[in-house]
């Protein structure tokens, strides 16, 4: 599991207070996520997308039902690492609503992620 809820010396929390949570899914490939996706939680969510694309066979799952904000650039992430997969597709559960928003204004043809609204 990434937790960004700490700074490196594990002494407070980052600054604004943003916690991200990232771990795997049981019982199918992916991960889910809990608390924020934002400037300050980008690292841990590129990593965790980054083991995501490692992984991935065919269908992998990404559960964003405890985030309750993703910015732009966490989105864009997402839908590069979809991109960047050899095949198959990403099936992102859940999502915060800015997430579909943001996949059809700058990504309206990628067919590799399919949302499972709220």
């Amino acid at each position: 599991m990434v937790d960004a809820s700490w700074g490196a010396d594990r002494f407070g929390p980052l600054r604004g207070g943003a916690v991200l949570e990232v771990g795997p899914l049981a019982g199918r490939p992916g991960i889910r996520a809990r608390g924020e996706i934002s400037e300050v939680t980008r690292s841990p969510w590129e990593q965790a997308l980054a083991g995501l694309a490692r992984e991935h066979a065919d269908v992998s799952y990404v559960e964003l039902s405890e985030v309750g904000f993703v910015d732009v650039a966490g989105v864009a992430a997402l839908a590069v690492t979809a991109l960047s997969l050899r095949g198959g597709r990403v099936v992102v559960e859940h999502p915060p609503p800015q997430v579909p928003r943001v996949l059809g204004l700058f990504w309206p043809g990628l067919h590799r992620i399919e949302v499972a609204p709220r």
